[in-house]
């Protein structure tokens, strides 16, 4: 049995979920894409020396946290393809609610050790009200490059921090270590959100970013840095549904050196958390460091392609 089919199972005996089909087959749903992200905590686990299985009820907890966040931003970025326009926005909000909870639940009754468990729920907790306070800020779509790196730093890091301290607390890992996970999985957290900025903005049809008038990384660059098609992409955006606008907009991303600012800042930061990885005492460091190779991986092509 592999670890969604096992997290299912458990997620569906959790309390009240038996008698709720919308949960267990939003849940399903989730999962039958096997999610990487969930796996983050059986990374964590096996870096502090602990099996995989231990990792079960983390994974869940991720598991549960990942669709409750997922639920309330497809509904404030008016994402076409959220679940809300199958439920309704009021099932889907208390969904997301309930997620939550049961992320909490999935700590409390996984995480025997004492200070470990409240840790675990206390890193959760902050990371819930963090990620509400960016999803916030996202919202109001960020004017400059400091509002960007805030709403990256509130939204999108605390959930991969959270999801490496549980991870490395299931494991058997000390409070201290696991604390320092949760600072390298923030910045793994920016990682990840540049590297997506960089795919949303070059998906075809246009992405629901350019559609709401959002800011991803590479969007922002081009808008706001002085170049020779700065205007013109200005106007490209507002007509952004024309596949030839998109095209043209996309284009000028490339040649105003947007996508290369992207890649100096993904390999400033993988760096950046290399050294820190380096500073930890784990006894299996490797599951963490091909966490944050897999990521700086897309950019290494880009740039030998650039070359040849």
């Amino acid at each position: 049995m592999d670890f969604f089919s096992r997290i299912n199972q458990d997620f569906s005996s959790l309390p009240h979920v038996s008698a709720w089909g919308d949960a267990r087959k939003i849940f399903q749903g989730f999962a039958s894409s096997k999610p990487n992200h969930w796996l983050l905590p059986t990374h964590a686990c096996k870096a502090v020396g602990g099996k995989p299985e231990q990792s079960i009820f983390a994974v869940m907890a991720v598991a549960c946290a990942h669709i409750g966040i997922l639920l309330v931003d497809d509904m404030l970025d008016a994402d076409p393809r959220g679940e809300y326009h199958r439920i309704g926005m009021p099932v889907s909000s208390n969904l997301a609610c309930a997620f939550q909870a049961a992320a909490l639940h999935a700590i409390s009754q996984g995480v025997q050790d004492q200070p470990a468990r409240l840790v675990a729920i206390s890193s959760f907790n902050e990371m819930f009200l963090s990620t509400a306070f960016g999803q916030s800020l996202d919202v109001q779509a960020p004017a400059d490059e400091s509002t960007y790196w805030m709403v990256a730093q509130t939204k999108s890091s605390p959930f991969f921090g959270a999801a490496l301290q549980v991870g490395a607390l299931a494991g058997g890992g000390t409070l201290e270590v696991a604390e320092k996970l949760k600072k390298l999985g923030f910045l793994y957290g920016e990682m990840i959100q540049i590297q997506d900025d960089m795919h949303d903005s070059m998906e075809t049809p246009a992405n629901p970013d350019w559609i709401e008038g959002r800011s991803p990384l590479p969007i922002l660059f081009a808008s706001l840095v002085e170049h020779p098609d700065q205007e013109r992409f200005r106007k490209l955006s507002r007509n952004i549904t024309d596949p030839a606008a998109l095209q043209e907009a996309q284009e000028i991303i490339i040649r105003c050196g947007a996508i290369s600012y992207c890649a100096d800042q993904l390999i400033q930061k993988h760096q950046e958390a290399k050294e820190i990885l380096s500073a930890i005492q784990l006894i299996n460091p490797a599951p963490i460091s091909s966490l944050l190779d897999k990521v700086i991986i897309p950019v290494h092509k880009l740039l030998e392609a650039a070359d040849s």
